[in-house]
């Protein structure tokens, strides 16, 4: 394999095309529309107690005709100079009056934004906008709203239990732990004590602009609750998962020897946040075991989790009966104890345990196989989710997380069944489901294992499987309560490590020349695709060995990119592929990685930084004469990730932090091929000129079936920029066995 691509790239100037916009609505129409929908969204807003608008603030949706989705068309600065601010957002489903496009259907998807501000605001708004000139500041602007409304308090509940018994509930606010959004917590606060329920203001928990707190209501109160203006959701609270499933069929456990000798690279920092290990487990002498400040007694189930999620890590699934030495040693921090389980307010404690090890920092590389029993929704981020990406959102850490075994179980808590469990949403990290047998045929999803999609931004999740265990082939791993013996087991949780395994084994075999996100692109880039729906594997599943990943194929040639990229700059990829005296096709299989920054209370436009990418395949075909570029083609196009992508924001492409494609094409029409990339950057939904630098890690593969000699040819070509990556240690091991 191929490094230091990065060398083949250069910034060029590309002149930003398109002209004003053809509006649905004339701007007197608009103004009429405007002011008579903010008349009765005021209406509706006085009509509320004045308990529930803390300061006199409430909150009201608007939602922005489809064809102004782009970040430029954000409204938010005009409405902040209007006495409105922006608060949040979510995707919708829209069937607007009038549509420009001729291709515009019925329904389609558009933005929700969620706009507080005084009572009184909304009310004057009303009244003046029907005297505006189209030189107002905020004209423009009117003629992209679709309608405007006060928020249902139905909207806001996630289908509760109906029995009448008081349960414990999750809230979700629009507030931040900033001192302007104090006066919502205690508005709050004072209508909760006016219905006589009650609150656990000391345990509250913030993500981005969102807050997240726990109260006691029955049905019927969570009702008048929800009529607060700031909340934005309300469900049941969610308790623990630790993803194992128990096998149907028995299986004795197995005698093993293990090493005694050193991990092969104990330089490498592991961390595995779980429930620990056993005092007299025979793994410590590979694994720190540490307790987290604030960690209970440990419960005994956890104990015997983490070990074995543990022994995942360090071992595979122990095939033979003497294993090899382990690759790494591992911090093994413990998160879990015994109040985990039964007490649903421990979700929120062992976060803030999860949190601090990360805020630590030191560790490169970590595991994650629990978190909470509740599947992703479309329209809302968890705080478990935001934490996780915050703490990733600088690409220096790769963190497998296993999806879930929800997929053979009925799930009434997401818009789809079965679907990845939270974090499996997170856009920076990698998201594991399983594989039923470990070996290259005849595998496919195991049946536990939960299905996408993710999230848009975040549609391909998992991301990939691993083997995981099944009742065909369990995934056998070190049990204390069996000493000297391995355990017939399966679940996500152990497919999770045994990724982190192979991404371990690559840095191990390599050193540090390659960064975690770089080696993220390089295990979902050589994933084997098999013939399932994406939303059962993802991209694919994990290869059976490390020669896979750093050995280039037969008549290919394989390239790591590792660089970063400025806001609203262009990059010129070079794709090295030499002239070729050579019939036929050639395939280029790309996969570009990066982390970001994110926005939890804006789903819709959850990620803040995006990369959009062109392909141009031949230097001297232009579009037109007057051209400065080669003519472009689709190469990650839009329709590429699901077949129901008409779905999907349009716009939501080029804002995934994960982009894998092959395509195949004649050496004919290939001459200096290029990707040309832009880094687009958002912030709250809306255009930003202060984003950050942002990482990226690109891996391609060219293969030219009938050209012998590819590789020496390129390695001839660009010897003074490209060069092999020289293995630091040899590791002939497959990566899912022993």
């Amino acid at each position: 394999m191929l490094g230091y691509g990065e060398t083949l790239t250069e910034q060029i100037e590309v002149k930003e095309g398109g002209g004003p916009k053809k509006p649905p609505y004339e701007f007197a129409e608009a103004k009429q529309r405007v002011s008579a929908m903010l008349a009765n969204t005021a209406n509706s807003l006085d009509r509320l107690p004045a308990s529930v608008c803390p300061s006199g603030e409430s909150v009201a949706s608007i939602v922005l005709h489809p064809e102004y989705l782009a970040k430029s068309y954000s409204p938010a600065g005009a409405l902040e100079r209007l006495g409105l601010r922006t608060i949040g957002s979510r995707s919708v489903s829209v069937s607007p009056e009038k549509q420009t496009r001729k291709s515009a259907r019925d329904s389609d998807v558009s933005t929700e934004l969620f706009v507080a501000g005084k009572r009184s605001a909304f009310r004057s708004l009303s009244l003046s906008i029907p005297n505006w000139s189209r030189i107002h500041p905020a004209a423009r602007h009117l003629t992209k709203l679709e309608t405007i409304a006060a928020v249902d308090a139905e909207s806001r509940l996630r289908q509760l239990p109906s029995e009448p018994d008081r349960l414990l509930l999750e809230v979700v606010l629009h507030a931040s732990e900033h001192e302007r959004d104090r006066f919502i917590l205690a508005g709050l606060k004072f209508y909760l004590q006016e219905l006589g329920l009650e609150w656990d203001f000391e345990n509250v928990f913030f993500a981005g602009n969102l807050c997240f707190l726990r109260i006691h209501a029955n049905p019927s109160e969570a009702q008048e609750v929800a009529r607060f203006s700031f909340l934005r959701v309300l469900r049941e609270m969610p308790r623990l998962r630790v993803g194992q499933k128990t096998l149907s069929v028995v299986y004795e456990p197995k005698r093993i020897e293990l090493p005694i000798k050193p991990a092969v690279d104990p330089g490498i920092r592991v961390a595995i946040l779980d429930g620990g290990m056993p005092s007299d487990s025979p793994l410590n002498r590979w694994a720190n075991v540490r307790d987290v400040p604030g960690v209970g007694e440990p419960g005994i189930e956890y104990l015997a989790h983490g070990e074995r999620v543990t022994s995942a890590l360090l071992f595979g699934s122990i095939a033979s009966a003497t294993p090899d030495s382990p690759l790494c040693r591992v911090d093994h921090f413990r998160v879990l104890d015994k109040e985990s389980e039964n007490d649903p307010y421990e979700l929120y404690e062992v976060l803030k345990r999860v949190e601090s090890v990360l805020g630590q920092g030191g560790h490169e590389y970590v595991n994650l196989s629990i978190g909470p029993e509740l599947p992703i929704d479309d329209n809302e981020v968890h705080a478990w989710t935001a934490v996780l990406d915050e703490h990733l959102s600088d690409g220096r850490s790769f963190m497998a997380i296993a999806a879930g075994n929800t997929g053979d179980e009925p799930s009434f808590n997401a818009l789809k069944p079965w679907r990845v469990q939270v974090p499996s949403d997170c856009v920076n990290g990698i998201t594991v489901g399983a594989s039923n047998k470990s070996t290259r045929d005849g595998w496919e999803r195991a049946a536990y294992s939960s299905i996408g999609p993710g999230r848009s931004p975040g549609i391909v999740k998992p991301d990939l499987i691993a083997f995981g265990g099944s009742d065909m082939e369990p995934f056998w791993a070190v049990d204390s309560l069996n000493p000297g013996k391995a355990s017939a087991l399966q679940g996500t949780s152990f497919a999770s490590p045994l990724t982190m395994r192979s991404a371990i084994a690559v840095r191990t075999h390599f050193g540090a020349v390659l960064s975690p996100l770089a080696i993220k692109a390089l295990l979902i880039h050589c994933t084997q695709p098999g013939t399932f729906e994406r939303s059962e594997i993802g991209w694919g599943k994990l290869p059976d060995t490390l020669d896979e990943m750093v050995i280039c194929p037969d008549n290919g040639v394989r390239i790591v990119y590792q660089d970063v990229i400025s806001a609203a700059k262009y990059k010129r990829v070079h794709i090295p592929l030499p002239e070729i005296d050579a019939p036929g096709f050639a395939e280029i299989t790309a996969t570009f990685c990066f982390a970001t920054q994110i926005d939890p209370e804006h789903p819709g436009s959850y990620t803040k930084s995006g990369l959009s990418v062109v392909f141009r395949p031949h230097r001297y075909k232009f579009a037109r004469d007057d051209s400065l570029h080669p003519k472009s083609e689709s190469f990650f196009r839009p329709g590429g990730l699901y077949a129901n992508e008409h779905q999907l924001r349009r716009d939501a492409h080029k804002w995934e932090t994960t982009l894998h494609r092959r395509k195949r094409k004649r050496l004919s029409s290939l001459k200096e091929p290029v990707f040309d990339i832009h880094y687009v950057a958002r912030s709250k939904g809306g255009s930003t000129s202060s984003a950050r630098k942002i990482r990226y890690a690109l891996v391609l593969t060219i293969n030219v079936p009938r050209a012998d000699d590819l590789y020496n040819e390129v390695v001839r070509q660009y010897e003074a920029r490209l060069a092999p990556l020289i293995p630091v240690i040899e590791l002939p091991i497959q990566l899912d066995m022993d």
